[in-house]
């Protein structure tokens, strides 16, 4: 017999703040900088290998702090307060701009590629 899936966790907007600020504050623990750093030098700059390698890294960081408002432990858990952050973006600057932040963690600035570079519409 299955048993009842997990009921997502409902936050409030100032709870949200307050998961999402430790969920920052976590990627600039030396041990987890180190692990995004090494993992970003890894996939040197590969969108393909930057799924493969720094979003598991990224996701780990996240789910330490989310499972502690009891989010499940896997990537599931840190999917659903990703949700639940993109929900509360639209109704506090705050989260938006704390959420802004994150991704730029997740993600660095991709260069663009080189004016005439090699893709060519056929």
């Amino acid at each position: 017999m299955a048993s009842a899936p997990a009921q997502q966790p409902v936050l409030t907007v100032e709870q949200a703040r307050v998961v999402l600020s430790e969920v920052i504050q976590a990627f600039s623990v030396p041990e987890n900088a180190a692990r995004m750093e090494e993992a970003r030098e890894s996939a040197c700059n590969d969108m393909g290998k930057m799924l493969q390698l720094v979003l598991p890294v990224a996701t780990q960081i996240q789910q330490e702090v989310v499972k502690a408002y009891g989010f499940n432990n896997e990537g599931e858990g840190v999917l659903k307060f990703a949700r639940l952050v993109k929900m509360y973006e639209t109704q506090d600057p705050e989260i938006a701009a704390m959420s802004a932040k994150l991704k730029s963690l997740l993600l660095p600035p991709m260069s663009a590629p080189p004016i005439g570079g090699g893709i060519t519409a056929s």
